[in-house]
């Protein structure tokens, strides 16, 4: 029901109608009556709370008529200072407060009035110290001072804001139309409860753990990207013994790095790393030729292919620099199975391997150092790598014309048999010297190791009528220039040193110690004749040595 349709008997007549004025009705007729009639609203409602109308000239009938009305004139005729305050003594409540009642603090008033039971204030509601805007059915004036509730009419048991009947109204609504939502008891206070210490365990405990997992997760990603920069997720060897065959070349000069490379790339072994660990334990020495392996050996067992320790799985040998041909073939049959004739006769064919024609066989061509083929490969396979090796050298050094490089390794051979620890470059340069014209040689070479070669010994030792004997085609002090052909099978080094020979003006050259290799140069013949003694003396010092 609507509070404009309660009888109430204390409300004032509509001396027109004979019925109670409505609310709306009553606050125009107050607005006159305290405004005398005027629309202004002073200033003194806005800054103190408290409405100060000018006494109107004809109080209207309607409140002598209500003796309210009339008490209340009265007091606001007395002066201020002989006005008395009655204390307003609240009635008793309705009902006993409640749990949510003493949770509240109690409103600030200049009079102590309690609430209607059951009408209470939400938790955390704000009123404005500013006067509210106005609305149509409102009396001006009416405002909220800071912390301050005025009462306009006696209090009469219930709690009714600006002193109206009726429900519980606030200044800026409009009439009849919005009240006070009556608010359960729950809603004013709040009370969220804290999770147990059981609970905050739980979830410090799985932070802790979602963070430990984190991190763990963060570790193994990045070391699976470190892996791969660091090497470590090779492994260190095979377990071995393999399979297949893989054929691996070992260039001539070749380093052992780059070759264990070649085998980790291949797949013969595992990590390059532990490879050239166990080849340098092995104390062995690499050498050129063609290596077969199976895929994924173990270290040790490619390190014995490559020093010849698996003989009996392929074709091996090895040949000396300064070997001649004859015993260069035998060793290649004894390492290969091929016959020494078959052999020989090959060599015998030098022009299918690409040699001149002024070449009688292979000498000089079968390139030193330890060699390796598959079982079953054919003699002249074997014989056509090592010669590519030796011809391999002389182009990497600027030679490609096959005369040439057959005249290069003729001056090498001699080279390898005249050096021994003597520098290579040095006897190259001498060599060429000699074969200038000049004053001193006469173009002769009247070297002792081609002489040698021709009588088909070894020993420096010769007779003076074979020294002047030029039937022997090698004699060099009895037929000038070089011999028709080398002498035994040169080195890289010196096949480089023929290639590339030191600029000197030696002519002679002689190893005074056949222990030490040591070697004497000299420009004139005397001075050679002086080394030549020193020669002699450590032959007879050393009896035996210099047969």
């Amino acid at each position: 029901m609507s509070p404009a349709n309660i009888d109430d008997s204390s409300s004032p007549l509509d001396p027109g109608a004979g019925r109670p004025l409505t609310r709306k009705e009553l606050r125009a007729r107050e607005k006159t009556l305290n405004t005398g009639g005027h629309d202004a609203v002073p200033e003194q409602a806005y800054e103190t709370g408290h409405d100060i109308p000018p006494l109107p000239a004809e109080p209207p009938a309607a409140a002598e008529a209500d003796p309210r009305r009339q008490d209340e004139a009265l007091r606001e005729d007395q002066a201020p200072q002989d006005r008395v305050e009655e204390p307003v003594i609240p009635a008793a409540p309705a009902a006993p407060p409640s749990i949510q009642d003493d949770r509240q603090e109690p409103a600030q008033h200049d009079s102590w009035e309690p609430a209607l039971a059951g009408h209470q204030h939400a938790a955390g509601v704000h009123y404005s110290d500013e006067p509210h805007f106005e609305e149509p059915g409102y009396a001006d004036g009416h405002g909220y001072a800071a912390g301050v509730h005025q009462h306009d009419g006696p209090f009469d048991g219930t709690h009714y804001a600006d002193g109206h009947d009726g429900t519980h109204y606030e200044e800026g609504h409009d009439d009849g139309a919005h009240h006070h939502e009556l608010l359960p008891a729950s809603a004013a206070a709040t009370v969220v409860a804290k999770p147990s210490k059981k609970v905050r365990r739980r979830r410090r405990l799985l932070a802790l753990f979602l963070t430990l997992a984190v991190f763990v997760t963060a570790v193994a990603v990045g070391a699976q990207f470190l892996k791969p920069l660091l090497g470590s997720d090779k492994p260190g060897d095979f377990p071995g013994p393999g399979s297949g065959e893989v054929v691996v070349t070992v260039e001539n000069g070749e380093g052992t790095r780059s070759v264990a490379s070649k085998l980790e790339n291949e797949g013969v072994v595992a990590n390059a790393d532990t490879f050239l660990q166990s080849f340098s334990a092995s104390g062995g020495i690499l050498s050129p030729g063609d290596y077969t392996f199976k895929s994924e050996m173990k270290n040790s067992d490619a390190v014995n292919v490559l020093l010849g320790k698996d003989q009996t799985k392929v074709i091996y040998f090895a040949l000396s620099a300064g070997l001649r041909i004859g015993e260069s073939l035998q060793a290649i049959s004894e390492g290969s199975g091929i016959s020494f004739q078959d052999l020989q006769a090959l060599s015998n064919e030098p022009a299918q391997f690409g040699l001149p024609a002024n070449a009688k066989n292979l000498e000089g061509y079968l390139a030193p150092g330890e060699h390796r083929f598959p079982l079953g490969t054919p003699a002249k396979d074997i014989l056509q790598a090592l010669v590519k090796i030796t011809v391999d050298e002389l182009e990497s050094q600027g030679i490609t014309d096959p005369a040439k490089q057959y005249e290069a390794v003729i001056v090498a051979s001699i080279v390898q048999a005249e050096g021994g620890q003597a520098e290579y470059g040095d006897v190259a340069g001498a060599i060429y010297n000699r074969l200038k014209p000049n004053d001193q040689t006469g173009g002769f070479l009247q070297v002792d190791s081609a002489v040698t070669y021709g009588l088909g010994t070894k020993s420096y030792n010769f007779t003076e009528e074979q020294r002047q004997d030029k039937s022997n085609p090698y004699n060099t002090y009895a037929n000038p220039g070089l011999p028709p052909g080398p002498i035994g099978s040169p080195g890289k080094t010196a096949i480089d040193a023929a290639a590339r020979p030191k600029t000197n003006d030696y002519l002679y050259w002689v190893t005074i110690n056949l222990d030490t290799k040591e070697t004497k140069f000299a420009k004139t013949l005397d001075e050679h004749l002086g080394y030549v003694a020193q020669y002699n003396a450590w032959c007879m010092a050393n009896a035996g040595r210099c047969t």
